[in-house]
């Protein structure tokens, strides 16, 4: 049949349509990131910029929390091995385990041939596979922003961002409902925060100083102590907080330290004591994040459970 100017012209309209279209969605993908195709060159969180020639397939990961992130992420399949503390989801309990920050075994990582290696900005562990020829990204999880910051960063790591999206929703989601049910509480107790007896705690900024926060604790240390600070024991007795909360097995030793045992806390039996699991949920700044802040409502809000 032979094309009428009429034809023509609808062919024109069609195809400027379906250009149109592809533009929008190029650039509705390109805008989220989406669109980015390997090679593709990323920051980590020590500012070197890291070239990915594919989505890696082969990883091994050093963070519990990153381990997490990952399977969460639905990237679990991708993992061939992980460092000894990563013991969540259960599949991950069954990987190889390739040491810890303190003793890394990189023989180990080298041997399994990851195309990446998931590393912390701590230590000099990545100069070292580096050298080996294993790739490496080094992450930060120190915050709580760092959260959502750190899982989109994965997202486009393993070329899942819509996925690190949805991800960071749901989170966030599970956050408020948490922190919904505390902001019912009448008061905020002070609140000392202890992650070891040396001792180490939480400083407002951290991720877990955040958390107290949200659970309507008021948390007795100083900001301008860091996120993480090593502090003095008397600054306990100044502040007399009103609860504690370990994550280490050493509650019926707290009154033994010079003037604890007068502390509002020890006084009042108002001691939550987390190891194992709860622990877990409470120190590890990933996907569960929810959950350590209703350990905490529960902690300080007892009559809210």
């Amino acid at each position: 049949m032979p094309l009428t100017r009429s034809r023509v012209g609808k062919g024109r309209s069609v195809n400027r349509f379906v250009w149109l279209l592809f533009l929008v969605i190029s650039y509705s993908l390109w805008a989220t990131g989406l669109a980015q195709p390997y090679p593709r060159t990323l920051t980590d969180d020590l500012g070197r910029s890291v070239t990915l020639k594919a989505a890696p397939q082969r990883i091994v990961t050093l963070l519990p929390s990153v381990t997490e992130t990952v399977c969460a992420l639905n990237a679990c399949g991708r993992l061939v091995g992980v460092d000894d503390f990563s013991d969540f989801p259960e599949a991950v309990k069954r990987l190889p385990k390739v040491g810890g920050y303190f003793n890394p075994n990189l023989e180990a990582m080298v041997a399994l041939k990851p195309d990446l290696v998931l590393v912390s900005i701590y230590g000099k562990l990545h100069e070292q596979l580096e050298k080996a020829g294993v790739a490496t990204f080094a992450l930060r999880a120190e915050t709580y922003d760092d959260i959502f910051r750190t899982t989109r960063l994965l997202g486009r790591v393993l070329g899942l961002e819509s996925q690190a999206e949805r991800l960071v929703a749901r989170i966030q989601q599970e956050v408020y409902a948490v922190e919904s049910r505390a902001a019912k509480a009448t008061a905020r107790p002070t609140v000392y925060y202890e992650i070891d007896p040396t001792p180490y705690t939480v400083g407002p900024d951290s991720f877990i100083g955040v958390l107290i926060t949200k659970a309507r604790g008021q948390n007795i240390v100083p900001k301008e102590l860091g996120p993480f600070p090593q502090i003095s024991p008397e600054l306990v007795v100044q502040k007399n907080p009103a609860v504690i909360v370990l994550t280490h097995p050493g509650a019926a030793d707290l009154p033994k330290r010079a003037g604890w045992s007068n502390l509002a806390a020890i006084r009042n039996k108002r001691i939550c004591a987390y190891t194992g699991e709860q622990d877990n949920l409470l120190s590890r700044p990933g996907p569960r994040v929810a959950q350590g802040l209703q350990l905490l409502v529960g902690c300080f809000h007892p009559d809210l459970r």
